[in-house]
């Protein structure tokens, strides 16, 4: 008797895990964890799937940096595009355009406005004054250039849909794809939208067909579908992937397939699928409950990943693609320049061009090959955790270890290999989280009852913070591991940021196994200075480092700990120039910001992934010093409040800045050097600069030019000096202006 209740209580122990999954899969507990592993499960599977091979049909015109180094920053002049029009229909013979991008503002990059104006004034009282104004403004007019391009050609253009509390609209709309009629009078599940920013109205009414490029992340930050429709004041309205198919498949009728059981309220439903009919032909394109569709990757993102024949905006305006090498095609005109901002977080990479995931579903559309969530997926799940969750209770607690060990991985084989077979042979996307996760619960439940906590928290502690920070400061926090935790706090801290110069024109000249080599040694020099100052690294951003002092570990000496270190590093940095110049490699620099202030610190991120790290308006400054470091000639910035505290050095102050996103202006320093190594000489310079300053911001440019002077004779190839020298002279043609603060303003990040 004693031995069955012993087994009855094993059994009862091992469904504990079946009764959770149950309640998880039938949404009456569901679980965020087995959420997640579900994603990761599916991405993992999504990436095991992918054909990696070329789709021939569709190509990316790509903004990418080389685009902008060519033409200019962006945005172009719309003659320009117009010309890519050209080009690409006349000249290439493509089937149909999507512009990824949204025209939401007027073209003046020709002046039209001031020439306008100029030619009135010029051409007044001449024979035919309407004829040749008319004539000047059509020749200087890149809107209607751009929009004549688009008129009658197979051209999707391209906006985006906003939520915020304003509710602000820009541009004009096309006609909305569905309304509440078409959707049989009931309003059905979607993203909702109360704002948009679309195209200026004269390109809108040039290319009437239009789609939103709207993306949508899971809980998890992760982009894995698409919304084919979005609804706006109730009437629905297509995406750019669904538009640019549309135009591609001859512009079939769009309609709402619901499922044959209904179950939403009355008033609100659920989509099954989006309808395309064209005559006695309908194709239904699976959706889930925000009437999206899971995006079939083909492969890596980008120029590289293969999926894709990438070619750069500026290859098609320069017409180094040879004729009628993309007829037929199917053109995305988008971004991948990082500084233009369309890159997104997928399955398949954490900077995925965003331009690429619309032609990802395109290219499932024109296969016929995209993944659905089937409405039997609920009961699937819930037939096989009875099934098998029954099993592994009944059985488990009757067999050996070793046999214990055995039939779970029968199990999970067989649980994987069903689950496998749907997604590859039918493209079907079954959850598998909750019967992998039951499975391995129930064995570790059933194996080691009662055994599930032990005391870890020193190692953990290493683990945690034994990445970021030096191993003298883990030594030091295992002493007293419950003082320490990844819990955000806000704290005064000093953060860094520090650019290399120079890494681009290298990464243009160098393989890339002698760039990694280089970046590498660089780097490496640059974090011992960090660690060796008893600093936290935070992250590396490509050829940047971001550092900070004061956590994990307290320390009232962080300020002057960063300036040491900043300092420290501009001396390495020419003693690696040094070494470069003997070896004939190219010379680098770098430029260093240094703020301090309360910022948050701890542990943060998605639930995939996650890092020690800062955040707040005095990080945000930092970073913007760091940038102005060029703009002053100098490799390092540092604020006013991180000079405040950071005791022990002579400082030269550059200037008082007002950056982008501030509104009060900011004194920024340079440390020359520690006070107890300051020359006479030097003290005498930074006398001089700290009374021309002072005539400066009193707008007294004889006094200021008078100090001014002895500084450039002092040291005539100072770039600081040059700076003021070109301020003083245009500043001076000014009148006195009595609310002047002596700021200056940048606009940029």
């Amino acid at each position: 008797m004693k031995f069955f209740s012993k087994q009855w209580t094993r059994i009862t122990v091992t469904l504990v895990p079946v009764v959770f999954a149950l309640l998880h899969a039938m949404h009456i507990l569901p679980l965020g964890v087995l959420q997640r592993l579900d994603d990761i499960i599916y991405d993992a599977r999504l990436r095991a799937s992918m054909p990696m091979t070329l789709d021939p049909r569709i190509v990316i015109v790509d903004l990418d940096e080389k685009s902008l180094a060519e033409v200019g920053r962006w945005p172009w002049g719309r003659n320009k595009l117009a010309d890519m029009m050209q080009v690409l229909f006349d000249e290439q013979n493509v089937a149909v355009v999507g512009f990824d991008i949204v025209f939401a503002e007027e073209d003046d990059s020709s002046g039209l406005s001031k020439l306008r104006e100029l030619a009135a004034k010029e051409l007044r009282g001449q024979p035919g004054f309407v004829e040749k104004l008319n004539l000047l403004e059509s020749s200087l007019d890149y809107d209607a250039l751009f929009a004549k391009s688009l008129v009658n050609r197979p051209v999707v253009m391209g906006y985006y849909l906003t939520s915020d509390r304003d509710g602000n609209k820009s541009g004009t709309l096309p006609k909305p794809t569905l309304t509440l009629e078409d959707m049989q009078g009931r309003r059905v599940r979607a993203t909702s939208w109360n704002g948009f920013g679309s195209n200026i109205d004269l390109l809108a009414r040039s290319a009437p067909l239009a789609g939103h490029f709207n993306s949508i992340a899971d809980d998890d930050g992760v982009g894995r579908s698409l919304p084919l429709l979005a609804e706006f004041q109730g009437k629905y309205y297509e995406s750019l992937t669904l538009a640019v198919f549309r135009r591609l498949a001859g512009m079939p009728a769009v309609g709402a397939g619901f499922p044959d059981e209904d179950y939403g309220s009355a008033n609100l439903r659920t989509l099954e699928s989006v309808l395309l009919t064209q005559g006695d032909r309908t194709m239904a394109i699976p959706v889930d409950d925000r009437i999206a569709a899971l995006v079939p990757f083909r492969g890596l993102g980008g120029a590289t990943g293969g999926s894709f024949q990438y070619i750069s905006a500026s290859d098609v305006l320069a017409r180094r693609v040879p004729p009628n090498s993309l007829q037929g095609k199917v053109v995305l005109v988008g971004a991948t320049a990082p500084g233009l901002m369309d890159l997104r977080v997928t399955p398949v990479g954490q900077a995925y061009p965003g331009v690429e995931t619309h032609a990802n579903l395109i290219s499932g559309l024109m296969d016929g090959r995209v993944l659905a969530k089937p409405d039997f997926s609920l009961g699937y799940d819930v037939a096989l955790l009875v099934l098998v969750g029954l099993g592994l209770a009944l059985l488990l607690p009757r067999v050996s270890a070793p046999r214990a060990v055995l039939l779970s991985l029968l199990m999970l084989g067989v649980l994987v290999g069903i689950n496998f077979w749907f997604f590859s042979a039918g493209g079907l996307v079954l959850p598998l989280a909750a019967s992998v996760s039951m499975t391995f619960t129930a064995f570790a439940v059933n194996m080691s009852y009662g055994y599930f906590v032990e005391s870890r928290s020193k190692r953990e502690l290493a683990n945690l913070f034994g990445t970021y920070v030096p191993p003298e400061l883990v030594d030091e926090m295992v002493k007293d591991p419950d003082s320490y935790s990844m819990k955000a706090t806000n704290r005064e801290l000093t953060v860094m940021f520090c650019d290399m110069r120079g890494f681009t024109k290298m990464s243009e000249h160098m393989e890339p196994i002698q760039l990694q080599e280089l970046l590498n040694g660089v780097f490496s020099r640059l974090t011992g200075i960090i660690r060796g100052n008893r600093g936290t690294i935070d992250k590396y951003m490509g050829d940047c480092v971001m550092a900070f002092w004061g956590a994990p570990v307290e320390t009232s000496q962080h300020a002057s700990l960063a300036t040491k270190s900043a300092m420290e590093m501009a001396a390495v940095i020419k003693d690696i120039n040094d070494e470069h110049r003997a070896r004939g490699l190219p010379e680098i620099g770098i430029g260093v910001g240094l703020n301090t202030g309360f910022m948050c610190v701890g542990d943060m991120g998605s639930d995939i992934r996650r890092s020690y790290t800062v955040i707040g308006d005095a990080v945000n400054l930092g970073s913007r010093l760091e940038g102005l470091s060029k703009a002053y000639g100098v490799d390092i910035v540092i604020s006013e409040t991180t000079q405040a505290v950071a005791a022990g050095y002579a400082w030269q102050e550059l200037d008082r800045v007002r950056v982008k996103g501030k509104e009060l202006a900011v004194a920024i320093f340079y440390p020359v050097a520690t006070a107890d190594r300051l020359g006479a000489e030097a003290a005498a310079e930074l006398q001089t600069w700290t009374t021309f300053l002072q005539s400066y911001r009193d707008q007294d440019w004889d006094a200021a030019e008078t100090w001014l002077s002895q500084l450039l004779h002092l040291k005539p190839n100072k770039y600081l000096y040059q700076l003021y020298a070109e301020r003083v002279a245009s500043m001076r043609l000014l009148p006195f202006d009595p609310e002047w603060d002596g700021a200056t303003n940048f606009e940029t990040k």
